[in-house]
């Protein structure tokens, strides 16, 4: 069984026992927003952080002391970054097949280039500067396609669909003075999904479990036909097929899977890609077995300085341990970054950081306009 799956159905088996504590409660959204800290919003969980983003401010004496961590990647990767231009740093041996599209592209000439690329439904689409899962999304037939081309408003990116069954994120980073790096961790995830029981529908299913039922409304607009299918008893039906926490998927803390093989693999695909020390793998392999021995997997993105340690976010994890691994990370990102820095790669400064800022606020706004 998928190691994901056998951890999600612990959670799984965890959540009825708390519904049967707590009946109603535990099927509030608006109480699960407030009782399980992985639902807070951003700015809430990572105020208190802040304090410590500001004494690492002051100890590398700057306030985007972060941009020199990845010297070859935008901002560091921190806002803002193009996964056009961080796909090209990798080899392709690693990547799916991915190009860029502008976002006028009308679907005629759309299918044209997919058939010159020799790809074919099902295909990802996502927006080349994106965060949290924003229109990042599996397009199946030209239905889809069409209503995507309709609302994106910005340049995109269209990636060949990986159909490997185990999706992970695993963090690396590598200081500049040495030659080997480390996995920090690992979080296997698990897509939104319910569990039929043969009687209701699947609208009635995610009524009935709370990280489903955040995202009801999501579906009845994108898939309003298979709210009403009743999936038989043990079926499991998958809702997104994109491993978001934004999007339903259920994150795992994978991090007993850290192993000598596994760090091997990682300080050999990283060294190959140009100015990276920091950053998370989002990435599809056949089996974990065959990750360790460097086949059948391929990387779906590459995030850099704003990357997280996702395990932090498996449900009933501490919320004082998730904050002592977001502290050891940030440490850890502003050592490689004085460290680059005294290697000479400069930090951006305050002016280059600010004007950063504004290109990326002003694209926030035409990508909702």
């Amino acid at each position: 069984m998928n190691i994901a799956v056998e951890s999600s159905n612990k959670v799984r088996e965890q959540s009825a026992q708390g519904e049967t504590l707590y009946g109603k409660l535990s099927t509030s959204v608006v109480w699960a927003k407030i009782s399980r800290w992985e639902f807070w919003p951003f700015s809430v969980f990572y105020f208190p952080v802040m304090f410590y983003w500001a004494w690492l401010s002051l100890r590398a004496r700057s306030f985007f002391f972060f941009t020199a961590s990845n010297p070859t990647i935008e901002f560091g990767g921190m806002l803002g970054e193009s996964k056009d231009k961080i796909f090209k740093l990798i080899p392709n041996q690693y990547i799916p097949k991915t190009y860029l599209l502008d976002c006028a592209v009308d679907q005629a000439s759309f299918l044209e280039r997919l058939q010159i690329e020799g790809l074919d439904f099902p295909f990802i689409l996502k927006p080349d500067i994106g965060e949290r899962g924003w229109m990042v999304e599996l397009i199946k037939d030209q239905e889809e396609l069409s209503d995507y081309l309709a609302r994106i408003k910005v340049d995109f990116l269209v990636q060949e669909y990986v159909p490997y069954e185990v999706e992970l994120g695993v963090f690396y980073y590598r200081y500049p003075n040495c030659d080997h790096g480390t996995v920090s961790s690992i979080v296997l995830k698990d897509m939104l999904s319910v569990i039929g029981d043969g009687r209701r529908n699947i609208e009635a299913l995610m009524d009935d479990d709370v990280r489903a039922k955040m995202h009801i409304e999501n579906l009845k607009r994108k898939n309003p036909e298979l709210l009403a299918e009743v999936p038989s008893r043990g079926e499991k039906v998958e809702l997104n097929s994109i491993g978001n926490h934004c999007l339903g998927t259920t994150f795992l803390n994978g991090n007993h899977l850290i192993n000598d093989r596994l760090i091997q693999l990682f300080d050999k695909v990283s060294n190959q890609i140009d100015g990276f020390y920091f950053g998370r793998y989002d990435l599809r392999c056949k089996s974990i077995e065959d990750l360790y021995n460097g086949k059948h997997f391929k990387i779906l993105e590459l995030n850099g300085a704003g990357a997280e340690p996702a395990h932090i976010y498996h449900p009933g994890f501490s919320l004082i341990q998730a904050y002592k691994d977001i502290i050891h990370h940030l440490k850890v990102l502003a050592d490689i970054s004085i460290l680059n820095r005294k290697k000479g790669n400069p930090y951006y400064s305050f002016q280059e950081g600010i004007r950063e800022i504004i290109k990326i606020k002003k694209y926030n706004q035409q990508k909702v306009s």
